[in-house]
């Protein structure tokens, strides 16, 4: 849930995240909280580039959170912080998003479509761990 694998097993096979194999390799432990990671694209169906990520983690947490603050092409803003709580039935995989659009769109209509990618995102994830235990 916090590797460049991970994130795109969660949005397979609706998209996927780029990143130099060096930043895939190196992972979490090579990541210097506040400086720019890389530019991730995001490729609908892994193959159409439809918007890229300057990624920045704020803060990581040991494989339970993190706290994005990037730029994108198409945000000026966006916020994605994810906290993993383990509980007596496994996990709770919680994320917060804000965004900031660059051109005028109202939230009314971004809303839905970054609702319905982390509810994909989340069911994923579900069958995932599912499969594991």
């Amino acid at each position: 849930m916090t590797t460049f694998e991970g994130i795109n097993d969660e949005f397979r096979p609706l998209l996927k995240m780029t990143a130099p194999a060096a930043v895939r390799e190196a992972g979490l432990a090579a990541v210097t909280p506040g400086e720019r990671i890389c530019r991730s694209w995001l490729l609908l169906f892994g193959l159409i580039p439809i918007d890229y990520d300057d990624l920045v983690l704020e803060s990581i947490g040991p494989g339970t959170e993190f706290h994005e603050r990037s730029t994108m092409l198409t945000q000026r803003l966006w916020h994605h912080d994810r906290v993993v709580v383990n509980t007596e039935a496994g996990c709770s995989v919680t994320d917060h998003v804000a965004w900031e659009p660059r051109l005028p769109i109202p939230g009314a209509l971004l809303k839905p479509i970054f609702r319905a990618v982390f509810r994909y995102r989340h069911h994923r994830l579900q069958r995932h761990f599912a499969a594991k235990s």
